[in-house]
């Protein structure tokens, strides 16, 4: 069996990413630290120290984790920021969240930008936000919108 572990975002301000998901998603920190290290055999990006923030949820830790990772680098090889609009490659990261309550958090903190929502199935709604590196995080109702049936 395969199982997809955690998505990660490689972060502009890893400070302002890490208020995003955790004081504006609700994500809980599951680990920060920093690593010595060169990461060029595995990322092909040469670092030194490079910190590594793991959020998720400490009630259920099969949900999926989300990665904001700081390279210490500028850029990558002069890559281009997301856009905060569907793109080649990974554009979004889903949760499953109190909509309405994540939406107001998020605005009172300035961030996201302006929402997109509609309706869900089951007459809740959806919402897509954008978080500070233009990576659309997608809002969906607690416990709704399962792709298994």
């Amino acid at each position: 069996m395969t199982v997809l572990h955690h998505a990660g975002v490689c972060c502009r301000d890893l400070d302002e990413s890490l208020r995003f998901y955790r004081d504006g998603i609700g994500l809980t920190v599951l680990a920060d630290v920093v690593l010595d290290a060169d990461l060029a055999p595995l990322l092909g990006v040469t670092t030194t120290s490079v910190r590594t923030v793991f959020l998720g949820s400490p009630d259920r830790p099969d949900a999926g984790i989300v990665e904001l990772l700081s390279l210490g680098v500028e850029s990558v090889d002069g890559a281009a920021a997301q856009t905060g609009r569907p793109a080649r490659g990974v554009f979004l990261l889903s949760v499953q969240v109190d909509v309405d309550e994540v939406l107001a958090r998020l605005a009172e903190l300035g961030f996201g930008g302006t929402p997109l929502s509609m309706p869900t199935p089951g007459g809740g709604r959806a919402a897509t936000v954008v978080d500070p590196d233009g990576v659309v995080v997608e809002l969906l109702p607690l416990g709704g919108l399962s792709v298994m049936k």
